[in-house]
């Protein structure tokens, strides 16, 4: 039988066991490494900042977790149809900006940041705004809405659709990051967003004397010590007449920009013709040129051979005058040596040779007189042609120049 003791005992132990089961995931806390915690004791109220992963001692408090890294959508609805996982919250909406001519327009795009590392300044966030949801839409939120307040009245619409947009995003980034920026207002004479000239107030940054802004307050993310990496801008959502107007002088300023490259292509097809021309000419120019130069290169080549060939011919007459003289000399040595006795006796045995001929083919008798006045004896005919034949060779001899009289011992044989 059970005693009251033991019944008591085993009631408590009960309700031990069913404490520790329901208290068992409040002793400890496991850490992601995604996460940067904040324990709060139970009892005293102390806070703990655990920002290395694994399980730490939780001890029943309770447990705020930050992310170490998160991302900001700022979209307008647009934006967010076309993003099926975005939600419109106070968080994700786009940030409405006016440019001092009127215009409206909405920026949608996506801003990081990152928690602090250090203990004190997590617990300023947490003691503050007790969340990260919360620290996100009043902190980071409010610090872009400022950056975007005071950023839009420094150009007009257009200007922020076209040449100025990067300075709108240099000039949101640096208030954002580091607070906003004193200014002051100016009027102007200017168009609004109708195009309608009217005076306006165009807002211009405090500057030191370095050029530095001067800031009007500092950021959250300054006090907090968050690092904030540059918004992305995905696009500029204007209202519906501004961006009319925007594609109306957009339309207009590259008509513009078209006409003056037209003209500035026209000035250097011109100027690109004119140095064709030149071109043409100076080409034309050297290929004349080229041609004279070839024609007086043939010419001096033919000047050069006519003279080569005079130079030939008066050497080959000079040489053919010397073989002549050579040769007419030889020949008046050789007269005056022999006197051209072999020709002489060619031309005696020449003729007499005719004489025989003639004398031969006479007709009988021819060579006698039929009347022989005086003495002598009519038969003597061949006697009358031998000495005709004598009286002839040495008359041949006389005119030749040769003595046919034998000299020497030959002229006293008888």
């Amino acid at each position: 039988m059970m005693t009251t003791g033991r019944i008591w005992a085993g009631g408590l132990g009960l309700l031990v066991a069913v404490f520790m089961l329901f208290a068992a995931p409040m002793i400890v806390e496991n850490v992601d490494a995604s996460e940067i915690v904040v324990i709060q004791s139970p009892v005293a109220g102390d806070l703990k900042v655990v920002a290395d992963p694994g399980w730490t001692w939780q001890g029943m408090g309770t447990v705020t977790k930050y992310p170490r890294r998160n991302e900001l959508r700022f979209l307008d609805t647009e934006c967010i149809k076309a993003n099926a996982d975005a939600k419109m919250t106070a968080a994700t909406g786009g940030l409405p900006i006016r440019f001092y001519d009127g215009g409206n327009a909405t920026l949608c795009g996506t801003i990081s940041w990152l928690m602090p590392l250090d203990p004190k300044s997590v617990i300023d966030i947490h003691k503050e705004f007790r969340s990260a949801d919360a620290f996100e839409v009043q902190a980071i939120r409010r610090s872009m809405q400022s950056a975007a307040t005071f950023s839009g009245p420094t150009m007009t619409s257009f200007e922020s659709a076209a040449g100025k947009r990067n300075e709108l995003l240099q000039i949101m980034n640096d208030q954002t990051l580091n607070g906003v920026y004193q200014t002051i207002s100016k009027n102007v004479r200017a168009k609004d967003i109708a195009g309608v000239e009217k005076d306006m107030t165009v807002t211009e940054i405090v500057r030191d004397e370095k050029g530095q802004p001067r800031r009007a307050q500092a950021s959250y993310v300054e006090k907090y010590k968050v690092q904030m990496l540059p918004m992305t801008i995905s696009h500029f959502a204007y209202e519906k007449r501004v961006e009319e107007q925007i594609q109306q002088q957009q339309a207009a300023t590259n008509a513009a920009v078209v006409a003056i490259a037209n003209a500035k292509k026209a000035d250097q097809d011109a100027i690109t013709a004119e140095a064709q021309g030149r071109a043409t000419a100076a080409k034309a120019e050297w290929e004349q040129k080229t041609i004279a130069a070839k024609t007086i290169a043939q010419a001096d080549a033919q000047v050069t051979i006519a003279n080569a060939s005079v130079k030939e011919a008066e050497a080959f007459k000079k040489a053919e005058t010397l073989r002549g003289e050579g040769e007419a000399a030889r020949k008046r040595l050789v007269m005056e040596a022999d006197g051209q006795l072999d020709k002489k006796l060619e031309a005696i045995v020449s003729i007499n040779k005719m004489y025989a001929e003639a004398i031969k083919s006479a007709q009988p008798g021819a060579w006698s007189p039929s009347v022989v006045m005086g003495g002598g004896s009519q038969g003597n005919g061949g006697s009358n042609a031998a000495a005709l034949v004598d009286l002839m060779t040495a008359k041949t001899a006389k005119e030749v120049g040769v003595d046919l009289s034998v000299k020497g011992a030959a002229a006293t044989k008888k």
